[in-house]
């Protein structure tokens, strides 16, 4: 049995806070059961997506803070 691909174009406009709140949604319907076999894989699928789009954001912010840490040291060996 084979499921469309699910379509995910809508991860790249979420923020951060979003994209984390759908995470919780998702794992929490996970994790409570009864939902069928295709209904899971799709929901596991979107949450793999939406754990990357986290990572993504974070990733971001942790360069933005290297970056800015690096500036303010070259600025104190000035």
């Amino acid at each position: 049995m084979s499921s469309p691909k699910a379509d995910h174009s809508d991860l790249d406009a979420l923020s951060y806070e979003q994209a984390r709140e759908q995470l919780v949604q998702v794992v929490q319907k996970l994790e409570s059961g009864g939902v069928p076999l295709d209904e899971s894989l799709a929901l596991w699928e979107r949450g793999e997506k939406l754990a990357q789009v986290c990572q993504q954001w974070l990733d971001g912010a942790k360069a933005k803070i290297d970056a800015a840490r690096s500036a303010a040291s070259e600025n104190d060996e000035t």
